[in-house]
């Protein structure tokens, strides 16, 4: 389905979307009282916002070290092949391993980034083993074990 093509954002619009984005679960009267706007207006905003594809989505976040999954790995791959065809074989193969967290493809002397996250180092050596080192068309790695997140948008 045809998103409708998004309208220039406006101070208000940029304000709704600044409090959704520290707070997804904020009642709309709480909203409207922060952006000083009335609860009807604010509604018809976040509902025209939704449909123009500038809020993709409301999520808990998760604290992964409570679940039991502290450590983190960033991965660089480099393929074998960048033809269309292997990366979109390799982007679907990568999609669907739940230990990798992001995936970027890079600019760079390798070909993707990718942030692992595992129970410990014993299990990252074997998803890395046996499932990243096997995706389609992967020639070679290297890992970069994160020690601290000094910042991480996505837990405050």
């Amino acid at each position: 389905m045809d998103q409708p093509q998004p309208s220039p954002l406006n101070q208000m619009d940029r304000r709704i979307l600044d409090e959704l984005s520290r707070n997804g679960r904020i009642s709309v009267a709480e909203l409207s009282r922060r952006v000083n706007l009335s609860k009807t207006p604010c509604q018809a905003r976040i509902k025209r916002l939704e449909e123009q594809g500038y809020i993709l989505g409301y999520r808990a976040v998760i604290d992964p070290t409570r679940l039991g999954l502290p450590h983190v790995a960033f991965v660089e791959v480099r393929l074998s092949d960048t033809r269309k065809a292997a990366l979109e074989a390799f982007n679907k193969a990568v999609r669907a391993l739940p230990e990798v967290e992001q995936a970027h493809m890079i600019a760079s002397s390798f070909d993707y980034l990718l942030k692992v996250r595992t129970k410990d180092i014993a299990a990252y050596r074997e998803v890395l083993g046996e499932k990243i080192s096997a995706l389609p068309h992967v020639a070679h790695t290297s890992t970069h074990v994160s020690m601290e997140a000094v910042k991480d948008d996505a837990a405050d």
